[in-house]
């Protein structure tokens, strides 16, 4: 007999599945996986250090200075200090720093910056790729002396809805995968299901609030951790009750594959 409240007749565990559909729900968690595992690492070089401190660890004042920006220095100068400072030796982005205090006048472009922006710079910045800046020619430098004032919201906007159709899809596959999990209470795995969402709206609008508010950066910071926290949660469990664990008891009591001697 069974115990507890009954299963919802459209509920089918992994166990009632063809393999075909098992192997395919498989695939998808190890591609998802993965692509999590880049995600997340992404997160980390784009912004770990620009704040100028550890390159180690991303932490809230990189947060704030990236979408928001330093407040005192040029763009060029957060860089060179921040997430860019790896990239040219000290002797190297000093003069160039220099050049930003001391009037960025075109001579002193010319036969100081400009050798060291074309040795270092311009393999990558030479206006190829319109998401990153074009440094080629002493006007578009100039561009980059402007106040640091963060990600441009025209950025934000573009980055944004990326995001979130990109982010909704990858939850809504998990979501349906994990929906077949048999979790209890019920309450709990539609909680699990429907927080990543929410978390997400959170996060994204938190990149234009941080720059009224700073401390928005820290629900960018929460909202990236549920994300994630749901997101190994559903990714284990599926995973698991696919291949490792038994059928749950009310699932074999329903096929009628499980009898109570007593």
């Amino acid at each position: 007999m069974m115990t507890g409240p009954p299963l919802h007749p459209m509920f089918h565990h992994y166990s009632e599945m063809p393999y075909s559909q098992r192997v395919l729900f498989t695939a998808a968690l190890l591609v998802f996986g993965l692509g999590y595992v880049f995600a997340l690492t992404l997160i980390f070089v784009t912004y770990a250090g620009v704040a100028g401190d550890s390159p180690s660890m991303v932490s809230y004042q990189d947060l704030v200075v990236a979408y928001s920006g330093s407040g005192q220095a040029s763009r060029l100068e957060t860089a060179l200090s921040g997430p860019m400072r790896t990239m040219l030796p000290s002797d190297e982005s000093a003069p160039i720093i220099g050049w930003l205090h001391q009037g960025v006048t075109r001579a002193a472009f010319t036969s100081v910056v400009s050798p060291i922006i074309e040795k270092r710079c311009l393999i990558c910045h030479d206006g190829s790729n319109p998401h990153i800046p074009n440094l080629t020619g002493y006007d578009n430098v100039k561009k980059m002396t402007e106040a640091d004032t963060g990600t441009p919201i025209a950025t934000l906007i573009r980055v944004s809805h990326i995001h979130l159709f990109g982010i909704t899809i990858i939850f809504f596959i998990m979501g349906l995968m994990f929906s077949h999990a048999y979790v209890r209470p019920v309450w709990l795995k539609c909680a699990i299901i429907a927080t990543p969402f929410a978390a997400t709206v959170s996060d994204i609008s938190s990149w234009y609030f941080i720059k009224l508010f700073h401390p928005f950066g820290w629900v960018v910071i929460g909202g990236g951790a549920v994300m994630a926290g749901c997101f190994a949660f559903m990714w284990l469990v599926t995973m698991y009750q696919l291949w490792f664990s038994k059928p749950p008891r009310m699932v074999l009591e329903r096929s009628g594959e499980f009898s109570d001697a007593g």
